[in-house]
Protein backbone atom coordinates (compact mmCIF):
# COMPACT_ATOMS: atom_id res chain seq x y z
CA UNK A 1 0.00 0.00 0.00
CA UNK A 2 0.68 3.36 -0.52
CA UNK A 3 0.45 5.35 2.93
CA UNK A 4 -0.11 9.09 2.38
CA UNK A 5 0.30 11.09 5.12
CA UNK A 6 0.19 14.90 6.24
CA UNK A 7 2.46 15.46 8.77
CA UNK A 8 1.66 18.61 10.01
CA UNK A 9 -2.49 18.16 9.58
CA UNK A 10 -3.93 18.69 13.36
CA UNK A 11 -1.03 21.15 14.72
CA UNK A 12 1.52 18.02 13.84
CA UNK A 13 -0.57 15.38 15.60
CA UNK A 14 -0.63 13.37 12.29
CA UNK A 15 3.23 13.24 12.19
CA UNK A 16 3.08 12.17 15.66
CA UNK A 17 0.94 9.44 15.34
CA UNK A 18 2.62 7.96 12.12
CA UNK A 19 5.66 5.84 14.36
CA UNK A 20 2.55 3.86 16.27
CA UNK A 21 1.06 3.59 12.75
CA UNK A 22 3.70 1.91 11.39
CA UNK A 23 4.69 -0.52 14.01
CA UNK A 24 0.49 -1.47 13.40
CA UNK A 25 1.35 -1.98 10.02
CA UNK A 26 4.42 -4.10 10.39
CA UNK A 27 2.71 -6.32 13.19
CA UNK A 28 -0.38 -7.17 10.68
CA UNK A 29 2.89 -8.28 8.24
CA UNK A 30 1.72 -5.66 5.47
CA UNK A 31 4.17 -3.81 2.87
CA UNK A 32 3.80 -0.34 2.31
CA UNK A 33 5.66 2.87 2.06
CA UNK A 34 5.52 6.18 3.38
CA UNK A 35 4.38 9.73 1.02
CA UNK A 36 4.69 12.57 3.50
CA UNK A 37 3.29 15.82 1.98
CA UNK A 38 4.13 19.56 2.84
CA UNK A 39 1.68 21.69 0.67
CA UNK A 40 -1.71 21.82 -1.07
CA UNK A 41 -1.89 19.22 -4.07
CA UNK A 42 0.70 17.38 -2.59
CA UNK A 43 -1.87 14.65 -1.62
CA UNK A 44 -3.44 14.47 -5.29
CA UNK A 45 0.27 14.34 -6.93
CA UNK A 46 1.26 11.50 -4.85
CA UNK A 47 -2.03 9.48 -5.49
CA UNK A 48 -1.93 9.64 -8.97
CA UNK A 49 1.72 8.73 -9.44
CA UNK A 50 0.85 5.61 -7.60
CA UNK A 51 -1.72 4.36 -9.65
CA UNK A 52 -0.08 5.56 -12.76
CA UNK A 53 3.11 3.25 -11.17
CA UNK A 54 1.20 0.36 -10.94
CA UNK A 55 -0.15 0.44 -7.15
CA UNK A 56 -3.41 -0.25 -6.14
CA UNK A 57 -4.21 0.58 -2.51
CA UNK A 58 -3.92 4.17 -1.81
CA UNK A 59 -4.27 5.33 1.76
CA UNK A 60 -5.12 8.94 3.00
CA UNK A 61 -3.72 9.35 7.20
CA UNK A 62 -5.24 12.54 8.07
CA UNK A 63 -8.37 14.64 8.06
CA UNK A 64 -11.12 15.30 5.35
CA UNK A 65 -8.81 17.23 3.64
CA UNK A 66 -6.39 14.47 2.67
CA UNK A 67 -8.93 12.37 2.00
CA UNK A 68 -10.48 14.64 -0.40
CA UNK A 69 -6.86 15.35 -1.99
CA UNK A 70 -6.03 12.26 -2.91
CA UNK A 71 -9.42 11.37 -4.04
CA UNK A 72 -9.22 13.87 -6.73
CA UNK A 73 -5.61 12.21 -7.49
CA UNK A 74 -7.10 8.88 -7.95
CA UNK A 75 -10.13 10.40 -9.92
CA UNK A 76 -8.21 12.90 -12.64
CA UNK A 77 -11.29 13.02 -15.06
CA UNK A 78 -11.80 9.08 -14.73
CA UNK A 79 -10.54 6.05 -12.22
CA UNK A 80 -6.69 5.63 -13.33
CA UNK A 81 -6.79 2.11 -12.38
CA UNK A 82 -10.12 -0.79 -12.03
CA UNK A 83 -9.44 -1.88 -8.71
CA UNK A 84 -8.62 1.04 -7.04
CA UNK A 85 -9.04 0.70 -3.10
CA UNK A 86 -8.95 3.69 -1.19
CA UNK A 87 -7.86 3.04 2.61
CA UNK A 88 -8.12 6.15 5.48
CA UNK A 89 -6.95 6.23 8.62
CA UNK A 90 -8.32 8.95 10.44
CA UNK A 91 -5.89 11.78 12.11
CA UNK A 92 -5.63 14.71 13.21
CA UNK A 93 -7.69 17.72 13.49
CA UNK A 94 -10.68 15.07 12.80
CA UNK A 95 -12.46 12.99 9.55
CA UNK A 96 -15.99 13.00 9.37
CA UNK A 97 -15.72 10.95 5.89
CA UNK A 98 -15.07 7.33 8.02
CA UNK A 99 -17.96 8.05 10.37
CA UNK A 100 -20.54 7.14 7.89
CA UNK A 101 -18.89 3.60 7.73
CA UNK A 102 -17.97 2.91 11.13
CA UNK A 103 -14.23 3.25 10.94
CA UNK A 104 -12.62 4.11 13.72
CA UNK A 105 -11.50 7.68 14.76
CA UNK A 106 -8.03 7.03 16.04
CA UNK A 107 -5.14 6.11 13.88
CA UNK A 108 -3.92 3.21 15.52
CA UNK A 109 -6.89 0.81 15.33
CA UNK A 110 -7.33 2.48 11.98
CA UNK A 111 -4.63 0.69 10.52
CA UNK A 112 -5.75 -2.21 11.83
CA UNK A 113 -8.64 -2.47 9.45
CA UNK A 114 -6.03 -2.28 6.37
CA UNK A 115 -6.07 -5.58 6.77
CA UNK A 116 -7.70 -8.25 5.04
CA UNK A 117 -9.85 -8.49 1.85
CA UNK A 118 -13.42 -6.68 2.93
CA UNK A 119 -14.56 -3.74 0.82
CA UNK A 120 -16.96 -1.95 -0.59
CA UNK A 121 -18.36 -0.24 -3.43
CA UNK A 122 -18.04 3.74 -3.06
CA UNK A 123 -19.92 6.38 -5.13
CA UNK A 124 -17.98 9.75 -5.37
CA UNK A 125 -19.47 13.34 -5.98
CA UNK A 126 -18.21 16.09 -8.86
CA UNK A 127 -18.95 19.38 -8.72
CA UNK A 128 -18.72 21.72 -11.71
CA UNK A 129 -18.21 25.34 -10.57
CA UNK A 130 -17.32 28.96 -11.73
CA UNK A 131 -13.77 29.75 -10.29
CA UNK A 132 -13.11 33.84 -9.29
CA UNK A 133 -13.07 34.62 -13.68
CA UNK A 134 -16.04 32.88 -14.08
CA UNK A 135 -14.08 29.94 -15.91
CA UNK A 136 -15.73 26.11 -15.19
CA UNK A 137 -13.39 23.97 -13.05
CA UNK A 138 -14.24 21.00 -11.69
CA UNK A 139 -13.61 19.06 -8.28
CA UNK A 140 -14.27 15.31 -6.84
CA UNK A 141 -15.50 15.29 -3.61
CA UNK A 142 -16.38 11.52 -1.24
CA UNK A 143 -18.08 13.25 1.40
CA UNK A 144 -20.50 16.44 1.34
CA UNK A 145 -20.39 20.15 -1.00
CA UNK A 146 -22.18 22.75 0.26
CA UNK A 147 -23.40 26.04 -2.02
CA UNK A 148 -24.32 29.09 0.55
CA UNK A 149 -24.16 30.04 4.13
CA UNK A 150 -21.64 26.86 4.68
CA UNK A 151 -19.63 27.61 1.48
CA UNK A 152 -19.49 30.93 3.45
CA UNK A 153 -18.60 29.71 6.74
CA UNK A 154 -15.51 27.88 5.67
CA UNK A 155 -14.10 30.32 3.55
CA UNK A 156 -13.90 32.40 7.06
CA UNK A 157 -12.60 29.80 8.58
CA UNK A 158 -10.22 29.40 6.51
CA UNK A 159 -8.94 33.22 7.26
CA UNK A 160 -8.76 32.47 10.93
CA UNK A 161 -5.70 31.67 12.52
CA UNK A 162 -4.49 28.00 12.31
CA UNK A 163 -4.20 27.70 16.35
CA UNK A 164 -7.77 27.23 16.51
CA UNK A 165 -7.99 24.15 15.15
CA UNK A 166 -11.51 22.90 14.39
CA UNK A 167 -12.58 25.43 16.34
CA UNK A 168 -12.19 27.50 13.45
CA UNK A 169 -15.47 26.58 11.52
CA UNK A 170 -17.44 27.77 15.26
CA UNK A 171 -15.89 31.16 15.29
CA UNK A 172 -16.49 31.42 11.41
CA UNK A 173 -19.90 30.59 11.86
CA UNK A 174 -20.72 33.22 14.20
CA UNK A 175 -18.50 35.79 11.82
CA UNK A 176 -20.56 35.10 8.88
CA UNK A 177 -23.89 34.53 10.09
CA UNK A 178 -25.26 38.17 10.71
CA UNK A 179 -24.24 39.25 7.67
CA UNK A 180 -25.47 36.62 5.32
CA UNK A 181 -28.67 37.43 3.64
CA UNK A 182 -31.37 34.70 2.32
CA UNK A 183 -30.95 34.24 -1.68
CA UNK A 184 -33.02 33.11 -4.49
CA UNK A 185 -31.90 29.99 -5.29
CA UNK A 186 -33.17 27.40 -8.49
CA UNK A 187 -32.34 23.77 -7.41
CA UNK A 188 -33.02 21.27 -10.20
CA UNK A 189 -33.20 17.49 -8.91
CA UNK A 190 -33.10 15.49 -11.97
CA UNK A 191 -35.37 15.92 -14.74
CA UNK A 192 -38.78 16.93 -12.84
CA UNK A 193 -37.63 18.04 -8.89
CA UNK A 194 -37.27 21.75 -8.70
CA UNK A 195 -37.12 24.09 -5.76
CA UNK A 196 -37.12 27.75 -6.77
CA UNK A 197 -37.36 30.42 -3.53
CA UNK A 198 -35.02 31.95 -1.27
CA UNK A 199 -32.93 30.16 1.02
CA UNK A 200 -29.49 30.09 2.31
CA UNK A 201 -27.59 27.04 2.56
CA UNK A 202 -27.63 23.70 -0.02
CA UNK A 203 -26.37 20.93 1.03
CA UNK A 204 -25.45 17.85 -1.70
CA UNK A 205 -24.21 14.76 0.23
CA UNK A 206 -22.72 11.61 -0.65
CA UNK A 207 -22.31 10.33 3.09
CA UNK A 208 -23.73 10.86 6.53
CA UNK A 209 -21.61 13.36 8.61
CA UNK A 210 -19.70 16.71 8.60
CA UNK A 211 -18.62 19.24 10.56
CA UNK A 212 -17.25 17.68 13.58
CA UNK A 213 -19.79 14.81 14.25
CA UNK A 214 -22.89 16.50 12.64
CA UNK A 215 -25.11 13.96 10.95
CA UNK A 216 -26.56 16.39 8.36
CA UNK A 217 -28.03 13.38 5.53
CA UNK A 218 -28.97 10.46 7.82
CA UNK A 219 -30.31 9.31 4.38
CA UNK A 220 -27.41 9.15 2.36
CA UNK A 221 -25.43 5.90 1.69
CA UNK A 222 -22.30 6.81 -1.18
CA UNK A 223 -22.99 3.39 -2.67
CA UNK A 224 -26.62 4.10 -3.51
CA UNK A 225 -25.51 6.26 -6.93
CA UNK A 226 -27.37 9.01 -6.40
CA UNK A 227 -26.78 12.00 -4.26
CA UNK A 228 -28.64 13.49 -1.51
CA UNK A 229 -29.43 17.44 -2.06
CA UNK A 230 -30.76 19.56 1.48
CA UNK A 231 -32.36 23.19 0.66
CA UNK A 232 -32.17 24.86 3.45
CA UNK A 233 -35.19 27.86 3.05
CA UNK A 234 -35.86 28.69 6.31
CA UNK A 235 -34.67 31.27 8.21
CA UNK A 236 -31.09 31.73 8.95
CA UNK A 237 -31.92 31.03 13.18
CA UNK A 238 -33.05 27.18 11.83
CA UNK A 239 -28.79 27.18 11.50
CA UNK A 240 -28.45 26.71 15.33
CA UNK A 241 -31.81 25.99 16.67
CA UNK A 242 -31.56 22.45 14.93
CA UNK A 243 -28.33 21.91 15.76
CA UNK A 244 -29.07 19.74 18.56
CA UNK A 245 -31.56 17.43 16.53
CA UNK A 246 -28.36 17.52 13.53
CA UNK A 247 -25.67 16.12 15.90
CA UNK A 248 -28.12 13.05 15.88
CA UNK A 249 -29.42 12.85 13.05
CA UNK A 250 -33.46 13.82 14.16
CA UNK A 251 -33.61 17.14 12.11
CA UNK A 252 -35.57 15.11 9.17
CA UNK A 253 -37.94 15.35 7.89
CA UNK A 254 -38.46 19.28 8.56
CA UNK A 255 -41.09 21.96 7.34
CA UNK A 256 -37.71 24.29 6.37
CA UNK A 257 -35.70 22.03 4.59
CA UNK A 258 -36.65 20.76 1.11
CA UNK A 259 -34.81 17.18 0.54
CA UNK A 260 -33.90 15.63 -3.21
CA UNK A 261 -32.42 12.26 -4.48
CA UNK A 262 -30.98 12.52 -7.41
CA UNK A 263 -27.90 11.52 -9.92
CA UNK A 264 -27.50 15.12 -10.73
CA UNK A 265 -28.25 18.53 -9.03
CA UNK A 266 -27.60 21.95 -10.93
CA UNK A 267 -27.95 25.38 -8.63
CA UNK A 268 -28.22 28.90 -10.20
CA UNK A 269 -28.49 31.74 -7.40
CA UNK A 270 -29.18 35.77 -8.08
CA UNK A 271 -25.77 36.32 -7.08
CA UNK A 272 -23.04 34.24 -6.63
CA UNK A 273 -22.79 31.49 -3.59
CA UNK A 274 -19.79 30.49 -2.31
CA UNK A 275 -19.48 26.47 -2.82
CA UNK A 276 -17.31 24.35 -0.27
CA UNK A 277 -16.39 20.63 -0.63
CA UNK A 278 -15.37 18.39 2.27
CA UNK A 279 -13.92 21.52 3.94
CA UNK A 280 -11.69 22.75 1.03
CA UNK A 281 -13.01 26.25 -0.52
CA UNK A 282 -13.59 26.10 -4.17
CA UNK A 283 -15.83 28.87 -5.90
CA UNK A 284 -19.03 29.85 -6.72
CA UNK A 285 -22.54 28.99 -8.35
CA UNK A 286 -23.73 28.41 -10.68
CA UNK A 287 -22.63 24.93 -10.26
CA UNK A 288 -23.58 21.19 -10.97
CA UNK A 289 -23.41 18.45 -8.72
CA UNK A 290 -23.43 14.63 -10.04
CA UNK A 291 -22.44 11.24 -9.11
CA UNK A 292 -19.58 9.06 -10.31
CA UNK A 293 -20.80 5.21 -9.40
CA UNK A 294 -18.54 3.21 -7.58
CA UNK A 295 -15.44 4.92 -9.53
CA UNK A 296 -13.66 3.25 -6.61
CA UNK A 297 -13.55 0.80 -3.27
CA UNK A 298 -13.26 1.77 -0.17
CA UNK A 299 -11.47 -0.42 2.44
CA UNK A 300 -13.25 -1.56 5.21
Amino acid sequence: MVLIVNPVSGRGKVGRELPEVERALSSLDLRYRVVRTSGPGDATRAARDALEGGERFVVAMGGDGTVHEVVNGMLPDQPLADGAVLGVIAAGSGCDFVRTFGLPGDAVRAAGHLAGENTMPLDVGKVTYADDDGARLSRYFPNIAEAGLGGSVVARAERLPRFFGRSRYFFGFWLTLPRFKRVRMNVRAGARKTFEGEAHNLVVANCQYYGGGMKISPRSWPSDMALDALVFNGPKSDSFTILPKVYRGDHLPHRNIIEFKSRRIEVESEWPLRIEADGEVLGWTPATFEVVPHPLRLKL
